[in-house]
């Protein structure tokens, strides 16, 4: 592995992603706010608890199955400021525009992230444009960030996962990269899959009303589930055990990972969420999510334990157990 060049691998969300961010970007703007690491910033202003994220999308093909780069990046921003229990309330809109790029196909993308935002009922309030020469870049990019509020009760982050707490993830996996990949590989599948991108605050919100024993949330995206979990037991120092036959995967999402290859463990989901729940509210938890339209398909797919910290293990459906590593590589790039 070269270590004087950026990689599409340091791209992935997995191994190679977070070694450039802890080891190289997080010391040289090191403070307690980033140290975090979570999906946003947590802090205090003048008395008020905000969140703040931002993320940059640079999804190829910018038209898939279920929505297009627009909302993908207004949805994207949402969660990642839904995920540390605040409720978006502003966001910010900047476009890297590649010169010659169709100005239908802009208003298509345009009217996308209006919709999306109205559906998440935040507002994108500024924003920016720049125009590069052909070549220079893909057609277009995106940058979204947000501002959100916390409410005083509310406290989640990825160092909170206690022994005992029970994971919920809230639908079926790998729906997102699978139907980005086909695309923009020409694969003809007979399939129905769509990218599941979805704005999760309104489900995190019913979650928050029904218990102040969540601990943490995280929407699995680059690097998928297993990557997310890998993350969170680091962050809090815990041991997570999976049960393979709870994972929620549709026929169809398996299928074709089995074609190419993939576990979709590490592929990339827009529209779900983890959560670590207390056990004594787990199940108050899964019936609040179930109440949501994203969230229906809700289950209860491990615990925390104490031993083995920082390991994630999945009890396979023969009966066997085996170690969940954080994704080496890049799987898929350019997938959000």
């Amino acid at each position: 592995m070269k270590k004087d060049k950026i990689l599409l691998d340091h791209g992935s969300g997995g191994k190679i992603s977070h070694s450039l961010t802890a080891d190289l970007m997080l010391p040289i703007f090191d403070n307690p706010i980033l140290s975090r690491l979570d999906d946003g910033a947590i802090f205090d202003l003048e008395g008020k608890r905000l969140a703040f994220s931002t993320d940059t999308y640079v999804v190829d093909p910018i038209f898939f199955p279920g929505g297009n780069i627009g909302d993908l990046a207004i949805n994207g921003t949402v969660n990642d400021i839904a995920m540390c229990g605040a409720t978006p309330v502003y966001l910010s809109a900047g476009l890297i525009i590649e010169e010659g790029f169709s100005i239908a196909d802009l208003k298509i993308i345009l009217k996308k992230m209006a919709s999306a935002a109205a559906k998440a009922d935040v507002k994108v309030v500024t924003g920016d444009t720049k125009v590069v020469p052909k070549g220079a870049a893909d057609k277009i990019f995106i940058n979204t960030s947000g501002i959100g509020t916390i409410n005083e009760h509310v406290n989640i982050a990825s160092n909170r996962a206690c022994p005992g707490d029970k994971i919920i993830l809230s639908g079926s996996i790998a729906e997102h990269g699978i139907t980005v990949l086909t695309q923009r590989e020409g694969m003809n599948f007979a399939s129905s899959l769509t990218s599941d991108t979805a704005p999760l605050n309104n489900m995190v919100g019913l979650m928050l009303s029904a218990s102040n024993n969540v601990h943490v949330l995280r929407d699995p995206t680059r690097g998928g589930v297993g990557t997310a979990l890998n993350e969170i037991a680091l962050s809090s120092k815990v041991g997570i055990r999976i049960y393979e036959d709870k994972i929620p995967v549709k026929d169809e999402a398996a299928g074709i990972c089995e074609l190419l290859g993939f576990d979709p463990l590490y592929i990339a989901n827009e529209g779900k969420l983890l959560a670590f729940v207390g056990p004594d509210d787990a199940e108050i938890v899964l019936s609040a999510m179930k109440e949501d339209e994203f969230g229906r398909d809700s289950c209860i797919i491990g615990e925390v334990i104490s031993d083995s910290p920082g390991k994630v293990f999945m009890q396979t459906r023969i009966g066997g157990s085996r170690i969940v590593d954080m994704l080496t590589g890049e799987q898929l790039p350019r997938i959000c």
